[in-house]
């Protein structure tokens, strides 16, 4: 056999070979949507009056794992729902919005369950850091604008139980 009859019989196999390899199907990774589990239960009381603001089913985050991932690859939450991280110690903490596909509104709370600060509006997927301003213990997630609807105020006080 000579060279060239080589050359055309590996050109000929090798597109039989592409071909085929083109023909197959792409796979598509399917991945499965994260949903809200109720963990538990969570008060918001005015600081004057001790008035009830709302009450919320809420998602506790407080393995490295959880705080990490947060509301991270969710498309929203009802109204009535939120996420209480529980750190292991007071300090200041910061949030950022990567992966995290809605607005929310971020509610820093002290280690004496009272309302430290609030970042209100956090934009979606956006990288920036948004800090505590103070040293606190626990943050709750909720929709954007609740915070504002709720005219929840530092000083306001939070109660929660675990289910």
């Amino acid at each position: 056999m000579k060279l060239s009859q080589c050359l055309v019989g590996i050109a000929i196999l090798s597109s039989i070979v592409l071909s085929s390899c083109k023909d197959e199907s792409k796979k598509v990774i399917k991945t499965t949507p994260v949903t809200f589990t109720k963990e538990g239960d969570l008060e918001i009381y005015k600081q004057d009056t001790d008035s009830l603001i709302t009450s919320l089913d809420i998602e506790i985050a407080e393995s490295d794992y959880e705080t990490q991932t947060g509301l991270m690859y969710r498309k929203g939450m009802e109204t009535n729902q939120g996420m209480l991280f529980i750190f292991p110690d007071v300090a200041m903490h910061s949030f950022y919005m990567k992966n995290t596909e809605f607005s929310i509104d971020i509610i820093f709370i002290d280690e004496n369950l009272k309302v430290a600060h609030i970042a209100k509006n956090a934009e979606p997927l956006n990288e920036n850091g948004l800090s505590s301003k103070v040293p606190v213990k626990y943050v709750l997630e909720v929709n954007s604008g609740l915070s504002e609807t709720w005219k929840i105020s530092v000083g306001d006080k939070v109660k929660f139980d675990r289910d």
